[in-house]
Parts: structure tokens; C-alpha cells; sequence
């Protein structure tokens, strides 16, 4: 009866992020209840193995005491400090010099956030006063990368080249511009890395030089490309990217939102990849999603630009939540079980996740397989010699969603008929195989959809 009560409630009263409204309204929401490790609980008694992390982001698991006791001890002791009035926390400021201890380079300064959203949204407005700062205000015009997310704020969303978060809304702004992805699966010059990396360059040269040289203000790249599809980009590709944003003097931002605190392996994904941005934005693991925060990190000479062109005046950017004090006792929290030994767990299981996808690329529905540490996606096609996508019929997203959560599996699929993987990284050898084993009927499933049989046969 509780359950039918909130489920009602639910479809009255709250709207929920990215989800089709009438849809949802028929649909009903699914009430989760309780959850332990990498395992989650529905309010009806329904287990399930999480092999999403949330939404790529509970990277330690769920029901750490110590992080629930950090957060306890700080709510008790001083719940808010606001970061204005040259106020501050003890939890803020350690974990601002924990971060920057950390971070590649000479990244030294740290920006607190709600989120990763609000996270780009900063770096848009940083990077605004850097170039005024710099005399050179005619340098407004940004650039990212088709099939990336950068949030969906509203001048984030523009950076963003997904279709759902652009209908309807009025964006991309003419100041926003794109290049193709370099999708090795599906890229138009084949999967040749070289080639690859080649190709991209001249591309975005070619985009920089019709926009002007003395116009491009940043370029926004996902280490792995998370919501459009988990793209890996070949090895170098990244690297080479930002050299040549180097030689145009153009800002490089790294959004690590999905990528960092282990997700791929070290505790950022710019450490495998040999560079060193102007800025970085993080969310999602540095509290494991336990409470909201994101944070900008930023380069010794963006942060100097910036200080010297205000002077003594203020800097005009801030948001009342920014450097709470108990999610920053919760991040601090969170690091220290990174280091403790939940990095090396998650690289552990990383390489199970992988070779068990890998078992899978028989099945007659796997066209790719791709990823990186506990980051995987596994994109489905009815011919593999083609890569034909799945048919829109079949509703990939919404039909493969609901027979992996019947199974006892979360995942994220997406329109296009990619299967997203992001566990937790506590993930015993148990979780991994069961997340491959579900995989596995989900995927024998999804073949005998007569949607999808009309297609193959």
C-alpha cells in the first residue's frame, strides 16, 4: 500500500530530470529503498546489482558508515559556512588543497560547485574573464564535440550535442560550436587510430581558422565520451587535441564530471592521458553521490589572469551552497577510501568487467565493445558486418532498460542501442559476474523481440 501511495504521489507532484512527462506518468516511478555495496533494493523487496553507480557517480558503493559518520560529525559541529564575506570551513579548505595536491600540473585553485552542470556553467563564466582580463574580449566563441555532455544548464546544454537537450530549449547559441566525435566504431574514415587522430586535428583547424584564430576562447572535451555512447577515443587523441589548442592559445577544459575518482582507472583520467588542462570539472565521484557537489579546477595562470584583472574588485561569481562544509567532509571522506584501497579494487574489477563484455561479442546483437576501467559500453546492432543499428521500433532504450532492472541489473541504455557500465568500484568478483550474466539474458531477450527478429530474419 505504501509503495501504490508514493507511486501515485510521485506521478501528481514530482517532475523528474530528463524523462519523457506522459511517459513517465503511465509508466509509474520505482521506488528504491534501501542499498548496500553495489547492490540496491526496490520498495517491493526486488534486488538488483548496479552496474550503473547511479547515474555514474556512487563510485565507492553504497552504505559506507564512515562516510555517513564524516557527514554526522559536520552537521553537528557546523552544518553551513558560506564561502562570501572571506568566510570559510575547516572541510572546504583541506579538501581544495587535497584536490590540488592531486591534480596534473600546475592545477593549484578549486572552485566549489553543487554539481557537474553547474561546474561547466562556471567554467563558461571563468573563461569569459580570462579573456577580458587578457584584453582580448573578442575571444566568445566556444567549442566541444558532437555526441559530448557538458550538463544541462542552459549555456551548458549548448556546449552539450545531444538532440533531447537542445529541443525545444533554443540552443546551441551562435557563440557554441562543434566538431564530430572521433567515434573510432563509426568514424567516416575508418578505425584507423592514426587516421583517426589525424583527421580530427585538420577538422578542428579548419573549424578555429573559420571562426578566427583571435575568436576561439576554450575547447570542451570528455576524456571518454559518457552520455553519447561511452566513446573511447583512441590513445593520443586527447593529447594531440590539446596541443593544438596550446599552439592557438586556445583554453582546454577537461570535464572529468564522469571520468574522475577512479572511474577509469587513476584518480583522473588525465593522468593516463598525459595532459594537463586549464581547467577541469569534476562532480559524481568526489562525494560518491552522497551529496551534491562539483567543483572546478583551475590552472595557476587562469587563476593569476583572472586575480590580476579584478584587482581589488570583486570577482562576481558565486553560489550560496558553494564549499559547503559537510559535503566537503563527505569528499574528504570519500578520497581518503579512494586511496584506502577502493582504486585498486576498482581496477581489479575493471579488468573482470572487461574480459566478461568481451565474452559476450559472439552474441549476435554486439557490434562494440569499448572502455576503460570500471567505464564500459557495449553497442548492440542487428548486422555486425553493416553495424546497423537497431531499429527505433524496438524502443532500445525503454525496452532493454526494463528487461535488465526485471533481471536484476541496472544499466543505462541509450537511444541509439548502447549499453552504458560505470559499477561501483567495491564490486566483489560476484557483482561482476552477475552484472555479465544478467547482460548476457538480457541481450538473448532483446534478440527475440519481434521488432528486432523482423529486422534480423
Amino acid at each position: 500500500m505504501l509503495a501504490n501511495s508514493l507511486i501515485e504521489l510521485d506521478r501528481a507532484h514530482l517532475i523528474h530530470p530528463v524523462a519523457s512527462y506522459r511517459g513517465h506518468e503511465r509508466q509509474g516511478v520505482r521506488v528504491l529503498k534501501s542499498a548496500r555495496g553495489a547492490r540496491v533494493m526496490e520498495a517491493n523487496g526486488h534486488e538488483l546489482v548496479d552496474g550503473f553507480a547511479g547515474l555514474w557517480c556512487v563510485n565507492a558503493g553504497y552504505g559506507h558508515e564512515s562516510i555517513v559518520e564524516a557527514a554526522t560529525r559536520q552537521l553537528r559541529e557546523l552544518p553551513y559556512a558560506t564561502g562570501y564575506f572571506d568566510l570559510g570551513s575547516e572541510p572546504a579548505i583541506r579538501l581544495a588543497s587535497e584536490l590540488a595536491e592531486r591534480a596534473p600540473g600546475n592545477i593549484n585553485r578549486v572552485y566549489f560547485t553543487l554539481g557537474g552542470s553547474d561546474a561547466v556553467d562556471s567554467t563558461i563564466r571563468f573563461v569569459r574573464y580570462y579573456w577580458q582580463a587578457k584584453g582580448k574580449p573578442a575571444r566568445d566563441q566556444f567549442i566541444s564535440i558532437q555526441q559530448g555532455y557538458h550538463g544541462s544548464s542552459t549555456v551548458g546544454a549548448g556546449l552539450t550535442a545531444l538532440p533531447a537537450f537542445h529541443a525545444g530549449f533554443g540552443v546551441p547559441l551562435d557563440w557554441q560550436h562543434k566538431i564530430p566525435s572521433p567515434y573510432p566504431y563509426r568514424n567516416a574514415v575508418g578505425s584507423d587510430e592514426a587516421v583517426i587522430i589525424a583527421n580530427s586535428l585538420s577538422i578542428l583547424r579548419a573549424k578555429i581558422e573559420e571562426i578566427g584564430a583571435d575568436r576561439v576562447a576554450a575547447f570542451y572535451a570528455e576524456p571518454i565520451q559518457g552520455s553519447g555512447g561511452v566513446i573511447v577515443p583512441p590513445k593520443g587523441w586527447i593529447k594531440a587535441i590539446r596541443e593544438l589548442c596550446s599552439e592557438y592559445g586556445i583554453l582546454f577544459i577537461a570535464d572529468e564530471v564522469i571520468t574522475g575518482f577512479g572511474r577509469t582507472g587513476p584518480l583522473f583520467a588525465c593522468e593516463d592521458d598525459g595532459i594537463v588542462p586549464d581547467m577541469m570539472t569534476i562532480a559524481k565521484g568526489l562525494t560518491s553521490g552522497y551529496v551534491p557537489m562539483g567543483a572546478v579546477l583551475m590552472a595557476d595562470h587562469v587563476y593569476d589572469t583572472i586575480a590580476d584583472g579584478a584587482g581589488d574588485a570583486a570577482v562576481g561569481h558565486g553560489f550560496t551552497y558553494s564549499a559547503h562544509p559537510v559535503s566537503a567532509a563527505v569528499a574528504l571522506e570519500v578520497l581518503k577510501l579512494y586511496e584506502g584501497g577502493l582504486l585498486e579494487n576498482g581496477r581489479k574489477a575493471g579488468e573482470r568487467l572487461r574480459s566478461g563484455l568481451e565474452s559476450l561479442s559472439d552474441h549476435p546483437l554486439v557490434g562494440d565493445i569499448r572502455g576503460r576501467g570500471m567505464l564500459y559500453g557495449v553497442e548492440l546492432v542487428t548486422d555486425k558486418a553493416r553495424k546497423t543499428p537497431l531499429p527505433t521500433s524496438a524502443m532500445p532504450a525503454r525496452r532493454i532498460f526494463d528487461r535488465a532492472w526485471d533481471n536484476g541489473l541496472v544499466i543505462r541504455a541509450f537511444p541509439q542501442g548502447v549499453l552504458g557500465y560505470a559499477p561501483p568500484l567495491c564490486c566483489t568478483s560476484s557483482d561482476i559476474d552477475d552484472i555479465v550474466e544478467r547482460t548476457h539474458k538480457t541481450l538473448d531477450q532483446t534478440l527475440e523481440d519481434p521488432d528486432i527478429r523482423k529486422v534480423i530474419d
